[in-house]
């Protein structure tokens, strides 16, 4: 499982485990988790980057009606895997 360090805006290092990843309508998500196996805590990851942009921008996933659209594809594509808001 792959590995990433996102910077927060206070300029704190956190790293996550990248679990999935997909694209919903022109926009990128990630389903991170602090632990790369067992029960974690997750988050929904949205990539909120201008094409011109050389780095990445994500946001926690905070409206509900996303958070469940999306959760749910996440769902689909991970059987062994259950989310929990």
């Amino acid at each position: 499982m792959e590995k990433i360090t996102f910077i927060s805006e206070d300029g704190e290092s956190v790293e996550f485990f990248v679990v999935e990843q997909t694209r919903i309508n022109g926009v990128n998500y990630l389903l991170v988790a602090d632990q790369e196996e067992g029960d974690g805590n997750a988050l929904i990851l949205k990539d909120t980057s201008l094409p011109e942009d050389e780095e990445s921008l994500y946001e926690i996933v905070t409206d509900d009606e996303e958070m469940d659209a999306v959760a749910e594809m996440f769902s689909s594509l991970l059987d062994d895997i259950d989310l929990e808001s």
